[in-house]
């Protein structure tokens, strides 16, 4: 009688309103044949104390997605208002609740459309989302947050706001730190920024040679109209190299396939000649050696970079374009000196540092500073070691922004939002625990966690 609708025996045989919470406890009861008869025979308030704690409707996790303010403002979001509506579908016990932002990349419009709850107070979120630091001013005490904190590496700007963390009490959990039990990061912003990055080389050797132009990604709506402009790019035939074969260099690489420039392997490049444009890519064991002259082993390059030396001059006097995508330990050789980018057979015009660590505990020594968004190239001088107005004669042009994705912020948080629901959300949820969430929390309670307490000096500090 009752198949369609199951609760509406419940309504008239226990004169209960529908949609109750109770009705809802009961329904789900009844369709798991328990007796309810029993639980009937309860006084009113003892069933409405079982129906406020076992309902899924009253026990709601809410999430709550911060407002960045960190300056320069940051566009990028953790979830998209597509993704959250997803999410609140497929697990009706979580609520979602977007702080009000004028810089967000997805506007306040597109979370209400969808019905996610835009409001200014997040305190009855028990968990915030962010993307970069949190302004200390912006922090609630006793929850737990998740964002880009960068105070793992005893970031001195940062020092202050990891102190704000622990007076607080909040539950830090860094995405940076988000790993599986190899130690493989399940969340990162890397592969967009290798497509941003070697998209921003090629402008800037079109902009230094006149050769060719290209607009910047963040004038552009998403990758989808960048792509567009490359249906009628014509490139002349200069030689491109990329070092690294993680996540940003594979974003890298992917970037050049779809502008129709040729892939080749390391030998073709340097011992042939191309009538169009052409890239290779070069892992660890192409561009370092060990100084004992013994076979190149991975494992012990990233265990003691200090035991080897780089062999990377040969590409140095072949390419037009350096784009660096490695993750970079100081005790492992730079792939070239000031003075060898002094010799006149070192034929880079521009580097795209995608890496971005400032010497001197730099891979490439002409990265002095990180370069803007609005400002994305400086020149470096080897002669003086100075850095300089961009496409100035005996220089190199350097790209050295360092927060890339942010240029093409709509495609950047779909794809971080993505592995944030697939590797992170069923952790959050407790429906998985592997972990992912134990090892990247930086601190709770008021204390560092074990596997941080390396930084105690560093948080103690003035």
């Amino acid at each position: 009688m009752y198949e369609d609708d199951p609760s509406q025996g419940l309504v008239e045989k226990y004169n209960f309103k529908k949609g109750t919470a109770k009705v809802r406890f009961f329904v789900k009861y009844r369709l798991q044949a328990l007796n309810l008869q029993k639980l009937l025979r309860l006084p009113k308030r003892i069933q409405s104390a079982i129906c406020y704690l076992c309902c899924p409707m009253t026990n709601t996790l809410t999430i709550g997605i911060i407002r960045e303010g960190k300056v320069p403002p940051d566009a990028r979001v953790p979830l998209t208002p597509a993704q959250c509506h997803h999410i609140c579908q497929q697990y009706p016990s979580v609520r979602i609740l977007v702080q009000p932002s004028p810089i967000r990349c997805f506007k306040d419009e597109e979370y209400t459309a969808l019905g996610i709850p835009i409001q200014e107070d997040l305190s009855e979120a028990s968990i915030l989302l962010g993307v970069k630091e949190v302004p200390k001013t912006a922090l609630l005490p006793n929850k737990t947050y998740l964002f880009f904190s960068h105070t793992i590496k005893k970031q001195p700007y940062n020092r202050a706001l990891l102190q704000k963390i622990l007076e607080l009490g909040i539950k830090l959990v860094d995405y940076e730190v988000i790993t599986d039990p190899a130690g493989n990061r399940l969340i990162a912003f890397g592969y967009y920024a290798g497509i941003v990055g070697a998209h921003n080389s090629l402008y800037a050797f079109g902009e230094r040679t006149k050769a060719f132009s290209l607009p910047r990604m963040y004038q552009c709506h998403d990758y989808a109209e960048v792509k567009k402009h490359y249906e009628s790019l014509a490139l002349p035939a200069l030689r491109i190299v990329v070092t690294g074969s993680g996540r940003v260099a594979a974003g890298a690489i992917q970037n050049l396939l779809d502008t129709g420039i040729q892939q080749v392997s390391p030998t073709d490049f340097l011992q042939n000649t191309f009538e169009s444009a052409v890239f290779t890519q070069l892992s660890a064991s192409e561009y370092v050696r060990r100084k004992d002259g013994q076979p190149f082993e991975k494992q012990a390059f990233y265990k003691d970079g200090s035991a080897f030396e780089s062999q990377f001059a040969p590409y140095a006097r072949k390419a037009d374009i350096f784009i660096n995508c490695i993750y970079y330990d100081p005790k492992a050789p730079a792939f070239f000196t000031v003075e060898e980018m002094q010799h006149p057979d070192f034929r880079i015009q521009v580097i795209g540092d995608v890496t971005c660590d400032i010497m001197p505990g730099a891979s490439v020594p002409s990265t002095v500073r990180p370069s803007t968004i609005l400002e994305p190239l400086y020149s470096f001088n080897p002669h003086t070691g100075q850095a300089g107005a961009p496409h100035q004669t005996g220089c190199v042009d350097v790209m050295a922004i360092d927060n890339l994705p942010s240029e093409l912020p709509r495609d950047a948080s779909s794809f971080f939002g993505q592995q944030l629901i697939d590797r992170v959300l069923p952790e959050l949820l407790h429906q998985s625990d592997t972990g992912a969430i134990q090892r990247a929390t930086i601190a709770e309670n008021g204390h560092l966690r074990p596997h941080f307490q390396y930084l105690k000096e560093y948080a103690e500090g003035e």
